[in-house]
C-alpha cells in the first residue's frame, strides 16, 4: 500500500501519521528494515513466514497464527498479534516454546538465528555467576518442571539470579503467568530484530 506525504520545507515530518516515530518500540524499526521488511514478511510463503516466526517463539501454534493473520499494516499490529498469540497458547504449546530456550547461564550453541539471538540476550551473564545460576536452574526445574525463562536482554547475571530466586517463591499458577509474560517479551524483541534486518 502506497502513501503520499508532504515533507515540510524546514525538514521531515515528526513521525509516521498513524504511529510513533521511526525506531521506537511500536513504530517501524530504523535501519535496513522498516516498512520494506514488513512488506517482504507479508509476502513470504506461509511455510517461510512460519519458519522465521519460530525463531521468535518456538511454539508451532504461535507461528501458524501470526503467519496466517498477515498482511500487517505496521509493526505495531504485528507485535500486538504476537502478544495475543502468546496469551492464547495452551500450556503444552508454551512448553514447546520453552524447550527451545537454553538455560540461563549456559552458553547457547548452534549456528542458527535463534541461537545467535540467545547468545546476544545472555551476553550480560558474568562467568563468576554461572555456577550459581546452574544451581538455581536445577532448583527451578525441580519445582516447576521446565526451564527458567526470563527476557535477559540488558540484564546482568546478578539480576537474573535474583529474579530466579524470587520466582522460586511463586505458586504454579503465578509462575505460568510470569512465563507467558517473559515469552511475549522475548518474542517482541526478536520480531523487532527480524523486521529490522538484524541477524545476530
Amino acid at each position: 500500500m502506497s502513501e503520499t506525504r508532504t515533507v515540510p520545507a524546514d525538514g521531515p515530518p515528526d513521525g509516521p501519521p498513524d504511529g510513533p516515530p521511526d525506531g521506537s518500540p511500536d513504530g517501524p524499526p530504523a535501519g535496513p528494515g522498516g516498512p520494506a521488511a514488513l512488506a517482504a514478511f507479508n509476502a513470504r510463503p506461509p511455510g517461510e513466514a512460519e519458519q522465521a516466526l519460530l525463531a521468535c517463539c518456538a511454539a508451532t501454534a504461535f507461528a501458524a497464527r501470526v503467519a496466517a493473520r498477515r498482511p500487517y499494516g505496521n509493526l505495531a499490529g504485528l507485535l500486538a498479534e504476537a502478544e495475543a498469540a502468546v496469551a492464547g497458547l495452551a500450556w503444552p504449546d508454551v512448553l514447546e516454546a520453552l524447550a527451545a530456550h537454553p538455560r540461563i547461564g549456559e552458553r547457547p550453541g548452534g549456528a542458527g538465528r535463534e541461537a545467535a539471538w540467545s547468545r546476544q540476550e545472555q551476553s550480560g551473564v558474568e562467568d563468576g555467576l554461572r555456577a550459581a545460576l546452574a544451581e538455581g536452574n536445577r532448583a527451578y526445574e525441580a519445582r516447576f518442571g521446565h526451564v527458567y525463562l526470563v527476557c535477559a536482554t540488558g540484564l546482568g547475571g546478578a539480576e537474573l539470579l535474583a529474579r530466579l530466586r524470587e520466582r522460586l517463591g511463586n505458586d504454579e499458577e503465578r509462575e505460568r503467568a510470569v512465563v507467558r509474560g517473559e515469552l511475549a517479551a522475548i518474542a517482541r524483541l526478536r520480531l523487532v530484530k527480524l523486521l529490522g534486518g538484524e541477524e545476530t
